[in-house]
């Protein structure tokens, strides 16, 4: 117990008298940020490109479309995201005279890799929708493109929402491997507290204590969610 209690001083000692709070609350920020910013262009890029692959291969441009779009998928669904972000940051950007900070290239990178993943959870949850819904929406007039927006997609995302809750905690977890390009996030700033101290073990149990917390809150506010759209549908079924 004494043992422990030295090590619990030292951490102390970094994180609180010497400022060592200051870098875990900018590594907590940038975490959210990567993930939450990547999450919500996942989301978009995944849903476009879940659109192109089930729409009617009738022309060649649908065809060409659907090819890419899966050439997409493929590349980062196939590859690590560390080397995803080792590729953008140090060779695609200099090549294109791009200059962007670290927080940005992750949220770009993490953004495009969720949304090759998104992609698929979105493909299976407009396919899960039952076809009734387009004809029902074309019967009334509505354009494809307006019958997927107003009615297919909202009722794809009442399917999926679990999946995009695992698909954010997922970015939660991944993002302890931004420090690869110089971003400070909450694995940097527990191991900055460990260097100075040369003690690691009370550092990376908080550290890990802070990603249960993170990852209990979304797992909490899915199910909120889901409850609500619950009711939702209930009080419509019911009018």
């Amino acid at each position: 117990m004494g043992h422990f209690q030295t090590k619990l001083d030292k951490f102390w000692r970094i994180f609180y008298q010497q400022g060592g709070y200051s870098r875990v609350l900018t590594g907590l920020k940038n975490t959210l940020v990567i993930a939450i910013l990547g999450l919500a262009i996942g989301i978009l890029v995944g849903t476009l490109i879940a659109a192109i692959q089930v729409f009617p291969k009738k022309s060649i441009l649908a065809k060409i479309l659907d090819r890419l779009a899966r050439f997409y998928v493929a590349l980062f669904r196939g590859t690590p995201i560390v080397v995803q972000l080792l590729v953008t940051y140090y060779v695609i950007l200099p090549m294109m005279a791009i200059n962007l900070s670290p927080i940005s290239v992750c949220v770009l990178v993490f953004g495009l890799n969720s949304g090759a993943y998104v992609a698929e959870i979105m493909r299976s949850g407009l396919l899960s929708v039952d076809t009734g819904q387009m004809e029902a929406g074309r019967a009334l007039g509505l354009s494809y493109r307006k019958t997927m927006i107003e009615i297919i997609v909202p009722q794809a995302v009442k399917n999926i929402l679990p999946t995009l809750g695992n698909e954010f905690i997922a970015l939660i977890k991944e993002t302890s491997v931004v420090s690869f390009v110089g971003a400070l996030d909450l694995y940097v700033a527990f191991n900055y507290i460990g260097t100075n101290n040369y003690e690691f073990m009370v550092p990376y149990l908080v550290m890990a204590l802070i990603y249960i917390l993170l990852v209990m809150i979304i797992t909490g506010l899915v199910r909120l969610m889901e409850r609500s759209l619950r009711k939702s549908d209930r009080s419509h079924q019911a009018a």
